[in-house]
């Protein structure tokens, strides 16, 4: 710990603080960042829905459910498992999301060049996403946690593909492929929020 850290509570006091209540401090703030990106997520969501014209926006479309190179939706047990694994997951989930959601605003910008305030949404979210995943990380780190494992396919790559992809199959399928991609940000950062809000102390069991 450093000094200038130490001095927060007692300027003498560097060798002998508990290191209980920094982790506990670190929990809070990357829950609070969670939550805060929960809001946002959805906030994307909506706008992409609302720029994509029908169907997209009608009551009742349900659009296929593409494959995403290099990401799925948190698995159906993924409530079950141990807080360092989830949280492990939630972090290369964030780690693979920003190429992910660079592909949609790319491709964004060819389908709705009108729409700035998408494109700058997909941005944020792009930084928030690593924001979000650097915060996890450290949190593992300060636990004893072994960090998540890195990914076998670099994301970037796995997103290249998925937009020559969608590119060369047509509008629609392009329009799907970003509506995946805000949906799976909202998934994680959703279940983010969940997985640390059961460490933040108070929080549900």
């Amino acid at each position: 710990m450093s000094r200038r850290e130490g001095s927060l509570e007692d300027p003498q006091a560097d060798s002998s603080v508990s290191p209980l209540p920094l982790l506990e401090a670190k929990i809070h703030q990357t829950h609070s960042l969670a939550r805060l990106l929960t809001k946002y997520a959805e906030q994307l969501f909506q706008e992409y829905v609302q720029q994509q014209g029908d169907p997209f926006g009608l009551p009742g479309f349900s659009p296929p459910r593409l494959p995403v190179a290099g990401l799925s939706a948190p698995a159906p047990g993924h409530a079950g498992l141990p807080a360092p694994e989830r949280l492990r997951r939630d972090a290369g989930a964030l780690a693979a999301l920003p190429p992910l959601l660079d592909v949609a605003r790319r491709l964004q910008a060819e389908l709705n060049p009108r729409a700035p305030r998408l494109l700058r949404r997909l941005e944020e979210a792009a930084r928030q996403a690593r924001a979000l995943g650097a915060a996890v990380e450290a949190v593992l780190a300060a636990l004893g946690a072994e960090p998540r494992e890195p990914r076998p396919e670099p994301a970037a790559a796995a997103a290249a593909a998925a937009a020559a992809a969608a590119a060369a199959a047509g509008v629609f399928p392009a329009k799907v492929l970003g509506l995946r991609v805000c949906s799976l940000y909202r998934e994680w950062v959703r279940c983010t929020e969940a997985d640390l809000g059961q460490l933040v102390p108070g929080g549900p069991a």
